[in-house]
């Protein structure tokens, strides 16, 4: 191993030190470029690439942010970040929105080329621009020396408010000062625009008949000039002068040959002049802060000598170019054949390296087989260990298995028991309606009971024992409309319309009927118990691709995805279903029907419905001698069990009651049916009860109805009793409202945690009712031995919640602060507070014991006592200070309230 790394590691040195060094640029130019024509912008780039080709070891970085100056900033901002910069060049459009950056990178010791415009401040490293005032007096002083009598002149300037434009202005006008016959007729503004300006000429095209020349700031404009006077002043000839005088196609030069522009102002594009700068910077040689370059004018006397000469550099760029790529071509030659000359030294290297880590490559794999071979011995060790312990843990899991099955046929004799005693009273006619009620509920669950031990059951002797099918030969479509018509009447007292449907009368198949039909009970069943009122269920068989297909449909509430994909696990219940299960009906569903060789799926979309597919093998090639057997009946009993679950429970009136007043609401949240019918009966009497049966519902009925005590389940489908009592115990609206949580959950943990939610009292299941009715009644005697504590000057530390403390706050402060208005009423308190009239209602009833205009009316009468006893205000200030519009209405309330007129109360207790 140290071998193979050696010999990487000289590999990597070698090629390293055979590589040029002259490959990867030394250097990274940054150019960063805004302001300007497009022609301007191109000629710039070109004399920059063309000073570069002298500098083959430069990296030129290019971006153009096309005159947006936020977008500059941002791609000089994103370059500082993530590349190495050793000179920027910024050639910006306005001064402000760049200055940050640019101080950035100047801070941070790049140095920094600013081109024709500078920034808000001096951090930079040079400047490179022109006088833009001189060539305005360039300007002027061309057209005054070749003036032949008086001139009229038309100023086109450029972007209002722009350096260049301002400068260039002022310079004109300052170099018109020498000369008295020319006078500035008109000022308009181009933008440096072609358009911009032929749209501000036409705008004065009555002035444009007497004028005799004009500037125009740029050769656009200049050339937009052209235009307009063509078309307003067609005969006669205007002087147009311009700036920029660039070379090329479409530039300024080009313009003064063909006799559009009279002449023009060489305004330099920089980029020869920056490079040179940035590679003097590199060499570490010192730069001018400032370099202005000279202008010069280009007129129809000196443009064809300006041609030939950018021609001229055009070839000789061209030229070079050349000459570069053939420089390039035979770099690539070079490194072609350096890299093979390195291969071939390099192979030689690898084969003496790895001849000696072969030999000592041996040396340690006869070491490694050495180690393995006492390795294997202790991993046979340990397999025979895990093997041992394996075989402890299986026979552990068959002692509980046993136990359990044990423990589920010792249920079935006291369940046999329990059936048959009630069956017989069921049937005696003198029963009352609430006994009868109560024995129905004894029956219908414990046939829930029975089914779920049958289930266990029948799923220990599949999944343990082994248990083999005994198949007969029968009609599908009939065995399996007898299964259904033993629902029809179930189904409709479910309000479910249970349909079958058959694509032949006679369906030939070898199956167990009396395994089967727990298939079918358990599927039919669920599909009403899960069904929506008013729904339906379809049962079809049908003959596909040589299998038999029972498929069960119901328009139910359906399953997620999830949740679909677990429906056959053994145990799971979906978080919200609408009915709690065993969670083990489709569990042995499926182990009967893989018993058969065949296979049950399901498809499911929420809140559509649901598909429960059963698919069989046809004929009986596919059983074995020991899986067939002789003709049984069906099992009667098995099929009570399933149908007992669908039973519904009449609810006759009840005689209970206690001293709770019939004016509370009680409102129940339970997704057990029998027992939300027998709580709501056992509590009819005494409340006005409200029902939900999913937690969701739960919640939304207790901010619309701000019951005067809630009795939840805990598990739920939706939200859960928990979250229900958490969310309501932290909303002041209905903080204040009792919750009493029933449960299953009996560990010490589980009720902790129900506490923890707020809950006022944690019920564990099974419960006698006696006790959860007094429950209620204490806790509604509790919260009224609260109000009267409330109802007085409402002390604080009487009231134990927190959001019950606010909203007493609340109320008592927008009181207070209000007193002296007489239209202030409860719509105020409402809007206030955020609440709706009802809910301040409800809410001040509990908490106070009053109305809220009582308490109203209680604190101004308070607040009047205390001004009268005080002795400053007379009879009349007070009946204002405290809300009254009217001193006799006034004296009426107070005196049915404090038994003395408000004349006697101040004469008996002011001074005191």
């Amino acid at each position: 191993m140290r071998l193979a790394i050696l010999a990487t590691c000289l590999a990597t040195v070698f090629l390293a030190g055979c590589t040029p060094s002259n490959d990867q640029p030394a250097h990274t130019i940054y150019f960063s470029q805004c302001v300007g024509s497009d022609l301007w912008r191109r000629q710039m780039l070109a004399e920059m690439k063309m000073e570069l080709s002298f500098h083959p070891n430069v990296d030129f970085v290019y971006t153009d942010a096309e005159n947006d100056s936020r977008l500059q900033a941002g791609q000089i901002a994103r370059m500082l970040r993530e590349r190495k910069i050793d000179v920027l060049i910024v050639s910006p459009n306005e001064a402000k929105p760049l200055t940050p950056v640019v101080e950035e990178a100047y801070n941070n010791g790049i140095p920094v080329i600013l081109i024709d415009r500078k920034t808000a401040s001096d951090q930079y490293s040079t400047f490179i621009g022109t006088d833009n005032y001189v060539i305005g007096r360039m300007a002027a002083r061309y057209l005054g020396e070749s003036a032949h009598g008086p001139l009229s002149v038309v100023e086109v300037l450029g972007l209002a408010g722009s350096s260049p434009a301002i400068e260039r202005e002022r310079g004109f006008k300052d170099g018109l000062a020498a000369f008295p016959n020319i006078h500035i007729q008109r000022t308009v503004h181009g933008n440096w625009l072609t358009g911009t300006a032929e749209d501000s000429l036409l705008a004065i095209r009555g002035s444009l008949s007497t004028v005799d020349a004009v500037f125009a700031q740029n050769d656009n404009m200049g050339f937009g000039a052209r235009t307009v006077l063509n078309q307003v002043c067609p005969g006669r000839r205007v002087r147009v002068i311009g700036v920029d005088a660039l070379p090329g196609q479409g530039g300024g030069m080009e313009m003064i040959g063909k006799k559009v522009l009279d002449a023009s102002l060489v305004y330099p594009t920089f980029g020869k002049e920056a490079i040179i700068t940035a590679c003097r910077m590199l060499d570490h040689e010192t730069v001018p802060k400032v370099s202005m370059l000279q202008s010069l004018v280009v007129d129809s006397g000196n443009v064809q000598v300006m041609n030939m000469q950018y021609n001229k550099i055009i070839g000789q760029q061209d030229l070079i170019e050349r000459q570069q790529q053939l420089m390039d071509q035979q770099r690539s030659i070079y490194r072609s054949q350096q890299t093979v000359l390195n291969v071939i030294i390099l192979s030689l290297v690898l084969a003496v390296l790895f001849g000696g880590l072969a030999f000592v490559s041996l040396r340690q794999n006869i070491k490694i087989n050495r180690r393995l071979k006492a390795q294997k011995g202790e991993i046979e060790e340990q397999r025979n260990q895990l093997v041992d312990m394996s075989a402890r843990a299986e026979a552990a899991t068959e002692a509980r298995l046993n136990f359990f099955t044990n423990v589920s046929h010792e249920l079935r004799t006291p369940l046999t028991l329990i059936l048959s005693p009630v069956s017989d009273i069921i049937d005696s006619e003198r029963l009352s309606a609430a006994g009868r009620q109560n024995i129905q509920l004894i029956q219908q669950n414990t046939h829930r009971l029975m089914k779920i031990v049958n289930q266990l059951i029948d799923y220990r002797k599949i999944e343990i024992d082994k248990q083999t099918i005994k198949a007969t030969r029968n009609n599908l479509v009939e065995y399996v409309l007898d299964i259904v018509n033993s629902f029809t009447s179930h189904a409709r007292r479910n309000g479910i319309h249970l349909h079958f449907q058959a694509a032949e009368r006679d369906i030939p198949l070898w199956f167990d009927t009396q395994l089967l039909d727990k298939v079918f009970f358990n599927l039919i069943s669920n599909a009403i118990k899960f069904g929506r009122e008013d729904g339906a269920v379809f049962v079809r068989v049908d003959i596909l691709d040589g299998r038999a297909v029972v498929r069960v449909t119901d328009n139910g509430i359906g399953m997620t995805e999830e949740e679909a994909s677990r429906a056959f696990d053994l145990f799971y219940q979906a978080d919200h279903a609408p009915m709690a299960g065993s969670g083990i009906g489709l569990s042995l569903s499926k182990e009967i029907v893989r018993l058969h060789h065949g296979s049950i799926t399901v498809d499911s979309v929420k809140w559509k419905g649901t598909t429960f597919t059963v698919a069989l093998p046809m004929g009986d090639e596919h059983l074995s001698a020991f899986e067939k057997g002789s003709p049984v009946p069906r099992n009667v009993q098995e099929l009570a069990v399933y149908q007992g679950d669908l039973e519904p429970v009449s609810s006759p009136a009840s005689d209970f009651s206690f001293e709770a007043p019939k004016e509370m609401t009680l409102l129940l949240i339970e997704d057990n049916e029998e027992l939300l019918q027998y709580l709501r009966d056992r509590f009819s009497p005494s409340f006005d009860v409200c029902i939900a049966r999913n937690g969701n519902d739960g919640l939304t009925q207790a901010y619309e109805l701000i019951p005067d005590v809630i009795v939840s389940d805990v598990m739920l489908p939706g939200q859960s009793g928990k979250t229900i009592a958490s969310t309501l115990k932290s909303d002041f609206r209905t903080s204040h409202i009792p919750i009493i949580l029933l449960t299953a959950q009996t560990s010490v943990e589980q009720q902790i945690s129900g506490l923890d939610a707020m809950a006022d009292l944690y019920i564990t299941k099974p419960f006698q009712f006696e006790y959860l009715a007094a429950a209620v009644q204490n806790l509604i005697r509790n919260r009224s031995l609260l109000k009267k504590h409330f109802a007085a000057d409402v002390p604080q530390g009487s009231i134990s919640n927190r959001l019950d403390k606010k909203f007493v706050n609340d109320l008592t402060g927008i009181v207070e602060q209000h007193l002296s208005d007489d239209q202030f009423g409860i719509d105020d308190i409402c809007r206030l507070i955020g609440i709706s009239k009802m809910q301040l209602y409800r809410k001040a009833k509990a908490l106070l014991g009053t109305s809220v205009s009582e308490y109203i009316l209680t604190r101004r009468i308070k607040e009047a006592q205390a001004l009268l006893a005080a002795g400053e205000l007379s009879v009349a200030e007070v009946t204002y200070k405290v809300g009254f519009s009217n001193p006799n209405y006034f004296s009426t309330v107070f005196k049915g309230k404090c038994g003395v007129s408000p004349t006697d109360y101040k004469r008996t207790h002011a001074g005191r």
